[in-house]
């Protein structure tokens, strides 16, 4: 817990971020001198501060400073609907990383105005509007059935089955979204696609390292971790790489005008005109984010559902069961079958609920002018967090909130049905209001197919080599601290 110094009164409630604004009384601890509450931060923040929350009884709203960085970190969701909803955080503190790595000009960072809402029109009308999204389908299958042929000749390979899954889910989750965005896919074992995998694994390092640069300012020019120096060395070849993409897609001569479905996102942004027209440096940092934004999430939530079907054998056979009674005599799967499959979508709720990918929704936002959140003053410049995982393992809100158990979404078994793309703060693990991520009903449908071909093509059991261990380490997202290994078995 930080440091709480009452005794010397060199600080107040909140820390040192808030002694300038002597009308904030926000229950919250003091920290260290200079550092504040940094020593709070790393892999296990989300933790850490739902444990100071309710310490301090501010659970609704605790403040806390990180260097120089003011901050406030919202665990009930009734704060995090104030905070999420509310127009005086519509924008985004924007950490050295992200800054450095083009994301300022893109959805995630750039600053709420009219550039930032040609971004959301694109997004939304064109590369995830609910046609796009269908027309992707038999992509996202594909890429499924490549990554089961893989995996059950790696199993074939070895007598007990035994696979660790971590990479074939990240190639195809990059994949994925490659051919949505880029209209091609990669082999990971080429040059190029090596190069690929590289810069993608280099910008998600970058984004997710805690950077003590970003709240003590006096550490910028000596970049003591090298973040500084691994951007400048990587924005080069990332400008090199989409550059490439968008002159052979210039050179198309198969390049139409309409914005349709058959055609990839940089088909569209090349087609776009008028006040929708962006540059190539701005569509470069869209694009960019594009595969951050359709990857990370999507590789991780699949690892942690078949770590938690691997633990509970008898929810992966009820959802097994399910499954073939949808599917029936079908040749294969479809999104009609997800879409009439409960229990699925409850097991991907479930893992939402127990591991949220960001929980802290570490997209933060940042206020723009003062603000009266829960009771308390926020003054502007603050930078605003909800701790989704406190949210979401909050016994007053969730029964028995550590037991992994998808029926308490099932109306059937006396559940609830419950939003998890915005609407309900019980559980919003891809955040709410205008910064709500725009990918989410995309990466709901990628995981849900890919689960359920998953669990249909194979029995999936524990590993004798390698138990599952259930812990979580927070970069860019909350994954598995130890990559799932386990046995599985053709059906």
């Amino acid at each position: 817990m930080c440091f709480d110094p009452h005794a010397v009164g060199w600080s107040r409630r909140g820390g040192l971020g808030f002694i300038s604004r002597a009308e904030t009384h926000n229950p919250g601890p003091r920290g260290y001198p200079i550092v504040g509450c940094l020593m709070e931060m790393g892999t296990q923040a989300h933790r850490k501060l739902a444990r100071l929350a309710r310490d301090y009884g501010a659970e609704s709203l605790m403040a806390l400073s990180m260097g120089s960085t003011r901050l406030v970190v919202a665990s009930s969701p009734e704060t995090a609907r104030e905070i999420l909803h509310s127009t005086a955080f519509s924008d985004r503190p924007i950490k050295q990383s992200a800054q450095q790595l083009l994301f300022a000009r893109a959805i995630g960072f750039a600053p709420h105005g009219e550039y930032w809402r040609r971004l959301r029109r694109i997004a939304a009308n064109h590369l995830f509007s609910p046609k796009r999204i269908a027309a992707h389908g038999a992509a996202r299958l594909h890429e499924c059935n490549l990554m089961v042929e893989t995996l059950n000749a790696l199993s074939s390979m070895v007598d007990d089955g035994h696979v660790t899954v971590r990479k074939h889910l990240q190639h195809a989750a990059l994949n994925n979204i490659m051919s949505s965005v880029f209209g091609r896919r990669f082999d990971f074992y080429s040059p190029e696609g090596e190069r690929l995998k590289e810069m993608v694994r280099e910008g998600f390092d970058l984004l997710g390292a805690f950077n003590w640069a970003d709240h003590l300012p006096l550490l910028q020019p000596l970049d003591p971790q090298n973040i500084y120096g691994r951007c400048a060395n990587l924005v080069p070849k990332v400008v090199a790489f989409v550059q490439n993409i968008i002159d052979e897609h210039r050179l198309d001569a198969s390049l139409a005008k309409d914005c349709n479905a058959e055609m990839d996102f940089v088909d569209v942004l090349l087609g776009m005109e008028g006040d929708d027209k962006l540059s190539d440096a701005d569509m470069i940092a869209v694009l960019w984010e594009m595969i951050f934004r359709g990857t990370d999430t999507t590789a991780i939530l699949t690892e942690w559902i078949l770590a938690e079907l691997v633990v509970h054998p008898e929810i992966q056979s009820k959802l097994r069961q399910e499954l073939r009674n949808v599917v029936g005599d079908a040749k294969s799967i479809t999104e009609a079958h997800i879409a009439c499959s409960p229990y699925l979508l409850a097991v991907v709720k479930e893992t939402l609920r127990l591991h949220p990918p960001g929980p802290l929704l570490s997209w933060a936002r940042l206020s723009t002018r003062d603000i009266h959140v829960a009771g308390h003053l926020v003054p502007a410049g603050t930078t605003a967090m909800v701790n989704m995982w406190a949210i979401t393992h909050d016994e007053k809100i969730w029964e028995n909130p550590l037991e992994f158990r998808p029926e308490r979404f099932t109306s059937g078994d006396g559940g609830v049905e419950v939003d998890v793309k915005g609407s309900d703060m019980r559980l919003a693990p891809f955040g709410a209001g205008r910064r709500v991520c725009p990918g989410r009903t995309l990466g709901m449908a990628t995981v849900q197919m890919w689960i359920a071909k998953l669990v249909l093509e194979f029995e999936w059991s524990m590993s004798s080599k390698q138990p599952v261990v259930l812990d979580e380490i927070l970069k860019l997202s909350s994954e598995m601290r130890q990559p799932l290994e386990a046995c599985i078995r053709r059906l």
